[in-house]
């Protein structure tokens, strides 16, 4: 494993958004809610099975899976490049951030990186870093080059 990840998951899950829930959602069982709750029972389960707890500063990789529609020729186009459309970024984010922390709440977490492409199946990889400094200048140092350690990690 690479010197500056402490721990990783990886969960072959198809990525979902967060979903909008109400308080009527307790008793309502609209498909979307079902499928959401479903989602984060698979990925805590997986978490689990790995004795991954989610740290302070990660690194989220989402592959969404490709249409089952699609043709061969475009799936082989679309394999592995940036995925643009729904779910969104930051409600991947989100709905993975939900299911892993929650006894008090994500507010612990404070540094994030996330991005998603296209696969031929879904995939979920949380990668826990760890680094010298946790503090804003040590952060920008490493991101413009300055710092003197010549490795980046955030």
């Amino acid at each position: 494993m690479n010197h500056l990840i402490s721990s990783h998951l990886d969960a072959k899950i198809n990525p979902m958004g967060a979903v909008r829930q109400t308080q009527a959602d307790r008793w309502k069982k609209r498909p979307s809610v079902l499928r959401y709750r479903a989602f984060g029972d698979e990925l805590r389960l997986a978490a689990a099975a790995q004795n991954f707890v989610l740290g302070e500063r990660c690194i989220l990789i989402f592959e969404i899976e490709m249409p089952k529609s699609w043709s061969k020729k475009k799936k082989e186009l679309h394999a592995g490049k940036p995925h643009k459309s729904k779910p969104d970024n930051d409600n991947a984010v989100k709905s993975c951030l939900d299911h892993l922390c929650i006894d008090g709440g994500d507010a612990f977490v404070h540094t994030v990186f996330a991005a998603k492409f296209w696969g031929y199946e879904g995939r979920i990889r949380i990668y826990n870093t760890h680094g010298e400094g946790s503090d804003l200048n040590s952060l920008l140092s490493r991101i413009e080059g300055t710092d003197k350690g010549g490795i980046y990690c955030f």
